[in-house]
């Protein structure tokens, strides 16, 4: 089975962490986002996974090359300028063979894609959307669908105080999709397959299937901080072992006796944090320095920034290299 994962934008959410880094390979619990979803793929049968790409994808490339050792093989394509959602998917035609999973390339989950799939066959459906229950549906696409799991209607994003929009089953960005629904999609056209594929596919092989696990889309930095601590305290399956308090701490990373690290903290390699330190709620990456008597609390930073012995810093991310002042 193919699984094409669209990993074209800029993360603009996350900036000024993905500045120079895209979003795909930003480290989240110590290992690069992306490798989350490729092992969520290749648990549910997935072999072969493409890369739909637009940012920086050379960095992508030298961080995941073709794949791991019994893993899905990783291919790449590269979009010359971004297509949408659809386009994206389209322009990894020449790769897609008649039926396929197709992924946003911003969520970290366990849903049972192997059910999706199935349910897919057994339907006849053109394209089966994967449906994530939520309390307040605003932020993404509303999914209504009828007992049989046909979708009867498609909102993207409605606005607040429209009717249902207060919660519901959302789009997941999941997809198993037959690739007739490529003939809906004009070649080299910024297309949205949200709002320009689905809708027509209503009443013509739409449907849609609860899906039960976790779902979070970590495009922001809360979320993608609460992803962080969902993963060390276990909340979303990743084969990753639970952490101590959320703590992770790399090997490489320099921790004095008198610091206080966590309750939920990440540290990575090349870290130093001195004496008297606090680092609370916060994800440090490479090579970051903490200095004497400095408190980071629920903050994001980039790798090798600078606190001052003595800053405050609290709630915010910031870019590579950067220096905090006391």
């Amino acid at each position: 089975m193919q699984a094409v994962v669209l990993v074209g934008g800029e993360g603009t959410r996350l900036r000024p962490l993905t500045a120079t880094l895209p979003k795909p390979v930003v480290p989240l619990a110590g290992r690069p986002f992306i490798s989350y979803m490729i092992g969520w793929l290749g648990g549910h049968g997935v072999d072969e996974v493409i890369l739909a790409c637009g940012f920086l994808p050379d960095a992508l490339r030298d961080v995941l090359g073709e794949g791991e050792p019994g893993g899905p093989r990783i291919r790449y394509v590269t979009e010359p300028e971004p297509l949408g959602t659809a386009g994206a998917i389209a322009f990894a035609s020449d790769l897609l063979e008649e039926r396929f999973l197709a992924l946003n390339g911003d969520v970290l989950a366990d849903l049972d894609l192997t059910v999706l799939q199935r349910a897919h066959a057994d339907s006849g459906a053109r394209a089966t959307l994967g449906l994530y229950p939520v309390a307040d549906a605003s932020a993404y696409g509303l999914v209504r669908t009828a007992l049989t799991g046909e979708v009867l209607e498609f909102t993207e994003k409605p606005d607040p105080g429209e009717g249902g929009s207060a919660g519901g089953e959302i789009n997941a960005g999941a997809y198993v999709l037959e690739r007739s629904i490529l003939d809906l999609i004009e070649p080299e056209r910024h297309i949205s397959i949200e709002r320009d594929v689905f809708p027509k596919l209503v009443g013509e092989g739409l449907f849609g299937l609860r899906l039960e696990g976790y779902w979070m889309d970590i495009g922001t930095p809360d979320r993608y901080l609460q992803a962080t601590w969902d993963i060390l305290e276990g909340r979303v399956h990743t084969g990753m072992a639970e952490a101590p308090d959320g703590v992770l701490i790399d090997p490489g990373a320099s921790v004095d006796p008198e610091a206080s690290i966590g309750p939920r903290a990440v540290v990575a390699a090349g870290c130093r944090i001195d004496a008297g330190a606090e680092v609370r709620g916060s994800v440090l990456l490479e090579g970051c320095e903490i200095g004497v008597g400095a408190r980071v609390t629920a903050a994001i930073l980039s790798p090798r920034v600078v606190v001052e012995p003595g800053a405050r810093l609290e709630g915010t991310v910031v870019g590579e290299g950067e220096r905090v002042r006391a």
